[in-house]
């Protein structure tokens, strides 16, 4: 967040840090930064009268250069020391700057977690069955589309392996995805899984979350959990022209996520894994809440038109203020319905952050007047498997232990009304 704005509006910094249960001491954050203001000036007088000492020694007699070689020796040793004292206390308040939340949207539900999270509206029917359904696992199972114990013989728990028609569907999911985005007006992109650990701090990602994130020390690298961890690093550092945005990207890639905080949740088949695969919405802007706003919904109905496309039952949900995250100004979930759980779980999440990751990575846009403004970024998950791919297959299913195919996946399994 802007120094500034964290100066003139400490209240509302610390009122956000509370309504996101952030432990942030704002009064520390701003003594430190009282302080590194002080330091640098200090700095700045003592390297200004070095440079006069060494004007004056060109001039200066021998009796008065004994004299100056003392003070300027001296001064040597008060840079050497506030330079020292400058970055110590530097580092300190960045940690804390990292800290410091985005604040939340007005109409944000304020509540600790998730159970203060509000529905907005529900969309589809939920499937009625004249038989007992079978939950995702025993119809893989049944028909020979997944492995799990192998899997975990080879990989660990909440591993998985597809076979056959299940990882055909798997792949028709994410062209139906990549083709609707591209018609759309999104660029297609492939990121890298494997991140540096800038980019996970321009994210958001760290330093909070470290132990949510694979981490290979040996490369000084890490797995990323999304695609939107490598959009953000390719255009760190970057200004942007006002031409270029708004930036579009649909990114797809591997994601890994350790998931230490979900214990024993979910650990039974495709609901809660350690790698799967996602179509992420990545959008940079300008920095107007009003064109926030619009590619916000923009985003959330994208995710919409595929949830429908694939006939799935949904909610849609405002986040609140202790779910959200450190960085988001709005965030909406979208709930799909799982027969066998006979409840809504999340396969999606629209994020608008304003300019709060673009401070972070440092990525700036040139207006037409040639001002230079953080942007604003936004992301939403497009279909991310396996779990996307465990609820069609719930809410499809056949007596017979077939699934029906959605109309609009139909193109790309070669017309196949079923599997």
């Amino acid at each position: 967040m802007d120094r500034r704005f964290i100066r003139e509006h400490p209240d509302l910094v610390q009122k956000a840090a509370e309504l996101k249960g952030v432990p942030l001491d704002v009064e520390e954050l701003l003594r430190l930064d009282r302080l590194v203001r002080s330091l640098q000036h200090d700095l700045d007088q003592h390297q200004a009268r070095k440079k006069s000492l060494s004007r004056s020694f060109a001039r200066a007699t021998p009796d008065e250069r004994d004299a100056l070689r003392e003070q300027s020796s001296g001064l040597d040793e008060s840079i050497a020391s506030t330079r020292t004292q400058l970055a110590d206390a530097t580092r300190t308040l960045t940690d804390l700057l990292l800290m410091v939340p985005g604040l939340p949207w007005d109409g944000a539900p304020v509540g600790p977690n998730e159970n203060y999270n509000q529905v907005i509206r529900t969309v589809g029917q939920v499937p009625t069955f004249d038989f007992d359904p079978l939950d995702h696992v025993t119809l893989a199972e049944r028909r020979g589309w997944a492995e799990f114990a192998r899997a975990r013989n080879a990989a660990g728990e909440r591993a998985y392996a597809l076979l056959g028609d299940l990882l055909l569907l798997e792949r028709a999911i994410h062209s139906h995805a990549l083709d609707l985005l591209h018609r759309d007006g999104c660029t297609p992109i492939s990121v890298p899984s494997l991140v540096r650990e800038e980019a996970l701090i321009g994210t958001g990602m760290l330093p909070k979350g470290r132990e949510e994130i694979y981490e290979l020390p040996a490369d000084n690298l890490f797995l990323a959990g999304t695609a939107e961890v490598a959009l953000i690093g390719l255009y760190a550092g970057e200004i942007l022209n006002h031409t270029d945005l708004p930036l579009r990207r649909a990114g797809i890639s591997p994601c890994f996520r350790r998931e230490i905080g979900s214990a024993s949740r979910d650990v039974r088949g495709l609901l809660r894994v350690h790698q799967f695969e996602k179509v992420e919405q990545f959008v940079i802007c300008a920095a107007d809440e009003n064109e926030s706003a619009h590619w916000h919904n923009r985003l959330l109905a994208t995710a919409e038109q595929l949830l429908q496309e694939l006939e799935l039952p949904y909610q849609v949900v405002e986040c609140a203020t202790g779910d959200m995250g450190l960085g988001k100004y709005r965030m909406n979930d979208i709930n799909t319905w799982f027969p066998s759980l006979q409840t809504y779980r999340e396969t999606h999440s629209c994020s608008t952050l304003h300019d709060w990751q673009a401070r972070r990575a440092n990525i700036r846009y040139r207006d037409p007047d040639g001002t230079i403004y953080f942007a604003h970024t936004l992301n939403n998950t497009a279909v991310a498997t396996p779990r996307l791919l465990a609820a069609l297959i719930e809410n499809h299913q056949r007596h017979d232990g077939s699934i029906h195919l959605p109309h609009a996946l139909r193109p790309h399994l070669n017309n196949r009304t079923a599997i």
